[in-house]
């Protein structure tokens, strides 16, 4: 485990990621907070260009809470089928609807409590319509930012909630609104897991990363 960054080093982290992407934005692709809050759902343990892939046909088919309980269990898992976990996951989303329609008027609630009452919403799925929808000061800490956290020294952890809790507590308030989207890209696209490109990492200098080449 990296040893933990200091406060100057996380500030220039994140100047940096900011400069060269001031307005990151989620790679799901959604038009209204239903959407989002689908996709996200869709997307454990499946890649956003897969979970795009089956959504592009999906939402044109039902893309608001009453619609995709009139499609109905059986015809959302033949369109989601492609995904893992798709007949947890179609079961769940169902489920999410009935609550959405019965007691939040068919709308995404914008409250932790409420999110996390759904079926097959746990804390990360929360965090990101939080953060995306909502710009709240959250993070959701997957497996590129677990590993970021871990890696770079930011804030490392052993479980997901101690990342989550040292990234909070370290990040200055004036980039936590995109701080979730910086840490999935450099984790998604330099900061990889097998070969990290370090060469061409633009806070290589910051990383406590013992073994960066």
């Amino acid at each position: 485990m990296a040893k933990r960054m200091n406060p100057a080093q996380v500030r220039n982290f994140f100047t940096r990621l900011q400069a060269l992407d001031p307005e990151p934005k989620t790679e799901l692709n959604y038009s209204n907070h239903f959407e989002l809050l689908t996709a996200v759902m869709l997307s454990a343990q499946s890649t956003d260009v897969a979970v795009n892939k089956v959504t592009a046909k999906l939402f044109p088919a039902a893309n608001t809470p009453a619609a995709m309980l009139a499609l109905g269990e059986a015809q959302l898992r033949s369109y989601i089928a492609s995904l893992g976990l798709y007949n947890s996951k179609a079961k769940h989303l169902i489920a999410a609807c009935e609550i959405l329609v019965a007691e939040h008027g068919g709308n995404v609630p914008n409250s932790r409590k409420a999110l996390e009452a759904l079926p097959g919403v746990g804390r990360k799925t929360a965090n990101v319509v939080l953060n995306v929808l909502f710009g709240e000061p959250t993070l959701a800490v997957d497996t590129h930012i677990f590993r970021l956290g871990n890696r770079t020294g930011l804030a490392p952890g052993k479980t997901p909630l101690a990342v989550e809790r040292g990234l909070l507590k370290s990040i200055p308030a004036e980039f936590m609104q995109h701080a979730h989207h910086w840490l999935i890209l450099h984790g998604r696209y330099t900061c990889t897991a097998r070969k990290p490109k370090c060469p061409e990492c633009p806070v290589a200098d910051l990383c406590q990363w013992p073994e960066k080449s």
